[in-house]
């Protein structure tokens, strides 16, 4: 059962908005495993130059399904962004089929997905074009920063000072720093 959490941000959701994304989001509720309770995060943002932004994230046990979209029609943002997670949906499925008759790999029972709606365009496994290991030394976060900097590149993955633990930073697409500390 997939439950519905719509939010607007600089505008208010209409009952119409969000039935609309319950309507477009209900076709997930088939690919479910009906042994438990799924969330649908959805916020629809309305942004400048009559822009509106649709973003869904479904938590899965072993699974995230993230996507968003920026249109000029707020219903069009929402089409594309459903798109864009049953694309993700197929592609999960895919590579567990996959892995499952090459390996003899018990799958995560995620998704329940009839073979009709796969595509025969079955997308390729990404390709692995370059191996590289690293030797992860201890510093702080701000330090961390200024290295990957130094080498110009996007992240940079080190041991947190702080946590004893990998982590990694990288810029994020509006210039600022984001920090990735691992879990015990």
């Amino acid at each position: 059962m997939l439950d519905y959490q719509v939010r607007g941000l600089n505008f208010e959701v209409t009952d119409a908005i969000q039935q609309y994304v319950e309507k477009r989001l209900s076709r997930f509720e088939r690919y479910l495993n009906d042994d438990g309770s799924y969330v649908a995060r959805v916020k629809v943002s309305a942004l400048k130059g009559k822009r509106f932004k649709a973003e869904v994230t479904i938590q899965l046990p072993y699974l995230v399904l993230r996507a968003e979209d920026t249109e000029d029609d707020l219903y069009q943002a929402i089409d594309f962004v459903t798109a864009k997670l049953e694309r993700q949906a197929r592609k999960y499925k895919t590579r567990v089929n996959r892995k499952s008759r090459e390996q003899g790999y018990k799958g995560l029972p995620v998704f329940d997905i009839d073979e009709e709606l796969m595509t025969d365009t079955e997308e390729s496994e990404p390709e692995i074009v370059r191996k590289k290991t690293v030797s992860l030394k201890p510093m702080d976060p701000q330090e961390a920063v200024l290295q990957m900097e130094l080498l110009e590149h996007d992240f940079f993955i080190f041991i947190n000072a702080e946590t004893d633990a990998p982590a990694v930073v990288y810029k994020r697409r509006d210039g600022k720093y984001a920090l990735l500390d691992a879990d015990d």
